[in-house]
């Protein structure tokens, strides 16, 4: 019995452990390519660790880029494990920060602290409006979650392109020929407090307090047992009298909010105004979709999801420094962390399939035992009777 507890348990920790294989992977084919531009990868990868974590303020930029990573994959931790897949948190930021951006804008003469929690709070309700939508078609009209979602990108881009060229751009933009798309700049009172003298702001606490509260949800509340009983079986949790159109809807809902906190936090705590160069990313910096996939590094789970985005912040970090040391392309380090994003997606696979072999050798053993009936004795026993 002891023997089986600690295969099991070996087991686990091997699923615990696949997407830091999967990275592993990643670097090592990631090494061959430094190999072929004749660059030394035990020197790239230093560098690259040094640009992360080599000093106080590496590791509080590393921090910062993993806050909005965290926020996304906060939201994709609920809507996964509702069965709802959300590509949309590039155009939920943008939502959230835009309408967030606005308040700053607009209450110039409130305390900062005041609009500091009415610009978050407007982030997360724009978000949660943007992914509702979504999830309102997919509950109700059985349209396609990620069909939408990508879609409703594309339009909150053109929206935020419109609205920086045009209503919200800088005064002192306007009158130039060529305009900058951006706001005004946000009164330094309402900037999120920050670790002096790094660029770390209040938002990552926040981001990792917000954690343990989705933790709380999913696994410690009515609500988020509701959720997960949708992602796995709706016919199934209909039937036991659950409303499923109903949590399809607020997953994608707190999905998106999360999304749009993420865009005003990175407003409020990094940029102090909303600038574009015509694409998501522009503002983003693909966070909408990083979240994704350190979501599922961290198997889904809110907790797991803080180191997984800490390393995708190191990563994206630690590459703008292995660039300017060794001095590859930048082409090299878009495709080694899209290297790293393949390998870890990939290892959800294993990991699942992993799974359907532990269950289905389970169920061989329960069937190979040896059915008793209820009050005969066993051979040892008729033995010492004998």
């Amino acid at each position: 019995m002891q023997n089986i507890f600690k295969q099991e348990w070996f087991s686990r920790l091997i699923d615990v452990m696949l997407p830091v294989f999967a990275t592993l992977a990643a670097l090592g084919v990631g090494a061959v390519m430094l190999l072929l531009l004749k660059v030394n990868p035990f020197v790239a990868y230093g560098a690259m660790f040094e640009g992360a974590f080599g000093s106080g303020n590496s590791i509080a930029e590393t921090l910062v880029k993993a806050t909005p990573l965290l926020l996304v994959g906060l939201g994709i931790c609920i809507s996964f494990r509702g069965s709802v897949i959300n590509i949309g948190g590039e155009g939920q930021m943008i939502i959230g920060a835009l309408l967030a951006t606005q308040m700053g804008l607009m209450f110039t003469d409130l305390p900062g602290w005041f609009v500091i929690v009415l610009a978050l709070l407007m982030g997360f309700v724009g978000g949660a409006l943007w992914g509702g939508i979504a999830g309102y078609l997919k509950a109700y009209f059985g349209v396609n979650e990620i069909l939408t979602t990508v879609m409703m990108n594309a339009i909150a881009v053109q929206l935020m392109n419109f609205l920086l060229r045009g209503p919200m751009i800088d005064p002192s933009q306007a009158q130039l020929a060529s305009k900058i798309p951006q706001t005004a700049r946000l009164l330094d009172a309402f900037r999120l407090p920050r670790w002096m003298p790094t660029r770390l702001h209040l938002g990552f606490l926040i981001a990792v307090v917000l954690a343990f509260l989705v933790y709380i949800l999913l696994w410690r509340t009515t609500l988020g047992y509701r959720i997960r009983a949708v992602g796995k079986n709706p016919d199934a949790s209909r039937y036991a009298g659950i409303n499923v159109k109903r949590q399809i809807v607020l997953a994608l809902l707190l999905s998106g909010a999360f999304a749009g906190l993420a865009g005003a936090i990175q407003v409020y705590g990094v940029n102090y105004r909303m600038i574009t160069d015509g694409s998501a990313s522009g503002f983003t910096g693909s966070a909408g979709f990083n979240g994704i996939v350190a979501a599922l590094f961290g198997q889904l789970h809110p907790l797991g999801t803080i180191p997984a985005s800490i390393l995708f912040g190191a990563l994206l970090v630690g590459a703008n420094k292995m660039q300017r040391v060794v001095q590859v392309p930048s082409a090299l380090v878009i495709a080694l962390n899209g290297l790293v994003v393949v390998f870890v997606v990939s290892s959800d696979y294993w990991r699942r399939k992993r799974q359907r072999r532990r269950l289905a050798q389970a169920r061989i053993e329960e069937d190979d035992e040896p059915d008793e009936e209820p009050g005969a004795a066993s051979p040892a026993q008729t033995e010492v009777v004998a």
